[in-house]
């Protein structure tokens, strides 16, 4: 008697279980403009507000006016370099250095060229050429745009966590630099703070 209880009490443990993980999970499509926060972790929302606020101000400001006063009327040519995670979670700055480079692409007021891998990426392509195009089509080296400047940063984050609450505060920091004489021409920062309850 005592046996066939507990088998039976087994048997509905493990039912219960069975069906709770055949649950269907439901998914919606929601607007990617749409401001979604679930975890209250950096997000796609926080990447496109500073991208959008921070691309308004750099090419909003004199630099561009002051380097075609200097060049004769020509546009600045800008590489955007490395943005360094200091926060205490993993964000990946590739999306929001994309927004920021199509802003770029967009505006008309700067030329933009390749840094980083995808500029490894292109030379060793032309080295590729070299052995293996057609003669007419190779592209040589030695002609690639030169970047009149650099933009780089940094992503810091403080957390201030007391029992099941917490205010996590991110700071976009970006500066730009004339690559030739090393001045810093602007400089420009994105502040979110969250307020997070469970």
């Amino acid at each position: 008697m005592k046996f066939n209880r507990i088998l039976t009490v087994a048997a509905i443990a493990v039912s219960g279980i069975f069906i709770t993980s055949c649950a269907t999970r439901q998914v919606s499509r929601v607007s990617t403009d749409q401001t979604i926060d679930v975890s209250g972790n950096w997000n796609n929302s926080d990447a496109r507000m500073a991208a959008d606020e921070l691309t308004g101000k750099i090419l909003g400001a004199n630099w561009i006016e002051n380097h075609q006063n200097d060049h004769q009327g020509k546009k600045p040519v800008v590489i955007v370099g490395f943005v360094q995670n200091k926060s205490h979670e993993h964000i990946d700055a590739e999306t929001f250095l994309a927004d920021i480079e199509s802003a770029f692409i967009q505006s008309q007021k700067v030329r933009l060229v390749q840094g980083g891998k995808k500029r490894e990426e292109l030379r060793a392509e032309k080295a590729d050429q070299q052995t293996n195009a057609s003669v007419s089509s190779i592209k040589k080296f030695g002609l690639e745009n030169g970047a009149d400047f650099i933009l780089q940063g940094s992503i810091n984050s403080i957390v201030d966590a007391h029992k099941r609450q917490k205010v996590v505060y991110y700071q976009v920091n970006l500066e730009l630099t004339n690559i030739q004489t090393n001045e810093v021409v602007w400089i420009g920062e994105k502040k979110i703070a969250k307020f997070v309850k469970n």
